[in-house]
């Protein structure tokens, strides 16, 4: 299997510093700061980046659980919410929320969301993200 990388360089103190990540593929490289971290400032910050991996990963996992089934899926679009809360020693991701909406021909929707429930338990992201709680809303559209 591949490893995959990316990388970041921060320049400066906290409040007043600037930096970039970078995926390994090249693919995207972007500015975050304070204000984009904590604030609402221009740029992207690791919980958002955070948040994409485990909605991209999700929608894999749910999509190829769904064919497994013996179903074929159009579309799982899904969004992840990951909240920056303070706590006691500094910061933490304590929740992540996903949303996902599935064209799924002929399932039904506890089914969809019996399979959206194993796609959030099994997907790699969330295995990695375990530490936080990951909510779901899942539905048929």
């Amino acid at each position: 299997m591949n490893t995959r990388k990316a990388k970041a360089v921060w320049l400066g103190n906290l409040k007043d510093g600037k930096g970039t990540m970078e995926l390994g593929s090249g693919i995207f490289q972007g500015p975050y700061s304070f204000r984009s971290r904590f604030e609402m400032g221009d740029g992207t910050n690791p919980e958002e980046l955070i948040a994409a991996a485990l909605a991209g990963c999700f929608s894999m996992a749910l999509a190829h659980i769904l064919s497994e089934a013996g179903y074929a899926p159009l579309k799982i679009a899904t969004t992840a919410k990951a909240h920056l809360d303070a706590v006691l020693n500094g910061f933490a991701i304590k929740i992540i929320e996903l949303e996902t909406e599935g064209a799924v021909p002929g399932i039904e929707s506890e089914q969809f969301r019996q399979y959206a429930e194993e796609a959030k338990t099994n997907c790699p992201v969330s295995k990695a993200l375990a530490g936080a709680k990951i909510e779901l809303t899942a539905k048929l559209v």
